[in-house]
């Protein structure tokens, strides 16, 4: 099959604008001629890409597949041409994340990255869903904490377990407490965010799951339980990262804990990858950080972490 660089950018740029007339004048192209472009590539595929009718557009279910690889490609090949005239030599290491990073635990670990690695500095980022840029080739390692979704094409790396810890209000009737259990947390409202969810009703016995409220990010939810409204189920590393005056964090005796991850594409999108995740393992297990169960090192397909 004779596909060209060109049929790859004209399908990103119909996913991305959702029109043939805002993808070509993205493409700076005429519309017949972005058309024409897409309609060689379908002829070159024998598939249909993109269902087209008088009032919309969108990508069929093999437009959706192959997007998801031409961007990939397309920013593995920006990177490309980007580090070949670069005269520092490799771009940055792009590390990703939801909700907390690695804890109390991060600042060392880039710290003596740093020292240890000055010529591939780590630019580090935090979105609502880590895996997206993983799969486009934007990010080329996460931390994650839980697993959703399929295919995602993932392989992670177990770093360091958390316990779970749950987050009420000051002056709440567990907040003097050392630890609490499950079952008193869950006679509260709990609140549940929608880009760090390590924690769900499932948590809790069938028949004693507590009523929730779905909040969209960290700052509502931090607001929900600081003013009252709900409390919270989190990770470890959600006390440290981010802390605040009207919430205290209570360890969960009968919880199990989270296990935070570092995820990759399978195919490494930068050629300190491998080196990273083995600096990362040896980095916190010099520090005692608790150790990943046996087990929970391996390829997600299907599956997906977010965290």
């Amino acid at each position: 099959m004779n596909v060209e660089l060109r049929h790859l950018r004209a399908l990103v740029a119909i996913d991305d604008e959702g029109t043939i007339t805002d993808a070509a004048r993205t493409l700076r192209i005429t519309q017949p001629a972005l058309s024409r472009t897409l309609e060689q590539l379908e002829g070159r595929l024998g598939v249909r890409l993109v269902a087209r009718t008088t009032r919309s557009l969108a990508l069929t279910p093999a437009g959706r597949r192959l997007c998801a690889h031409a961007r990939r490609i397309l920013r593995q090949l920006d990177d490309a041409l980007a580090e070949a005239v670069a005269p520092s030599g490799p771009r940055p290491l792009r590390l990703v994340f939801a909700w907390a990073a690695l804890g109390r635990h991060t600042v060392p670990l880039l710290r003596a990255w740093r020292t240890e690695c000055p010529e591939v500095p780590v630019r580090v980022r935090r979105v609502d869903d880590p895996e997206a840029p993983l799969r486009r080739g934007e990010a080329d390692l996460a931390f994650l904490r839980t697993r959703s979704g399929e295919d995602s094409g993932l392989v992670h790396h177990a770093l360091v377990r958390e316990r779970r810890m749950a987050a009420v209000p000051a002056g709440h009737r567990l907040a003097e407490r050392g630890e609490v259990r499950l079952a008193e947390v869950g006679r509260e409202v709990v609140a549940l965010c929608a880009t760090a969810s390590t924690t769900g009703p499932e948590l809790w016995p069938a028949g004693r799951r507590p009523a929730t409220l779905d909040v969209p990010g960290v700052d509502e939810w931090l607001t929900a339980i600081a003013t009252g409204e709900a409390v919270g189920v989190t990770a470890e590393g959600t006390a440290h990262d981010h802390p605040h005056p009207g919430v205290r964090y209570l360890p969960i005796v009968d919880a199990g804990p989270v296990t935070v991850h570092l995820a990759r594409p399978a195919e490494p999108s930068h050629p300190a990858t491998a080196a990273f995740v083995d600096f990362a393992r040896r980095q916190l297990a010099s520090a005692g950080a608790p150790s990943p169960a046996p087990g929970d090192n391996h390829r997600l397909s299907p599956g997906i972490l977010d965290g």
